[in-house]
């Protein structure tokens, strides 16, 4: 007589449950400083993946007569900073009666990013503006507060195309010659469109439009210009 053998248990299947709230938008922002200006532009398509989700979802957000910011990466992360930072800055101003300075606004977003470090704002931010002395001034951030005051920065989906060409036509980096920068505002204004257009050519996160927001002492003028819609 031969003896069935005996059913045995059937091991419990693991499960596995990953939370992931980020997203990539895409995108790309930059700033440059000038002697006595500094521009901020961004491009405005929000993307996921190869699917466009909106054509104009503004990047750069004007904070005070005299700061920029932009922001680029999670698209939702990005706007909900620039709501906390605004209001940060309006009980401030009902506190000490005065607007926040550029570089006092630069302390408070390193400061406001480094709290939020454990779960962090995904996205990479980029401050410009004019100091306490009207000169222009540019401050750099990664995820979780880290900041440095540069001359010229590009962040976003399409910084490793932009950045090279900034060091080239800004920093006079990696050249055979031994040129001089003289960079006037509508030097600047040029280099910036160039660049984008450049950059669209090859990044498809990046497109359809650029705000450049121009920022003086008397007061900021944003223009746009269009890119590739495609």
């Amino acid at each position: 007589m031969i003896s069935e053998p005996i059913p045995t248990a059937q091991p419990a299947r693991q499960m596995a449950n990953r939370f992931d709230p980020y997203e990539d938008n895409g995108g790309t922002t930059m700033a440059l400083a000038g002697e006595d200006f500094c521009i901020v532009a961004a491009d405005t398509r929000q993307s996921d993946g190869y699917h466009i989700n909106c054509r104009y979802a503004p990047k750069a957000h004007q904070l005070s007569d005299k700061t920029v910011i932009g922001t680029s990466g999670f698209y939702a992360d990005g706007i909900c900073l620039v709501k906390r930072i605004k209001q940060r800055m309006e009980w401030y101003y009902h506190q000490h009666d005065k607007v926040m300075s550029t570089p006092a606004l630069a302390q408070l977003l390193s400061v406001m990013l480094y709290q939020k470090r454990f779960f962090p704002y995904y996205c990479f931010t980029i401050l410009g503006g004019l100091d306490e002395e009207g000169k222009g001034c540019v401050f750099d951030y990664d995820s979780v507060g880290n900041v440095e005051r540069v001359k010229y920065q590009a962040e976003g989906s399409g910084k490793e195309l932009l950045q090279p060409f900034l060091d080239s036509q800004i920093g006079l980096k990696n050249r055979a010659t031994d040129d001089v920068l003289d960079l006037t505002e509508e030097k600047a204004i040029k280099i910036v469109k160039d660049a984008f257009s450049s950059v669209t050519e090859r990044d498809i996160h990046t497109g359809d439009c650029v705000e450049i927001y121009i920022i003086r002492k008397d007061g900021i003028e944003c223009e746009k210009y269009p890119l590739k819609r495609d």
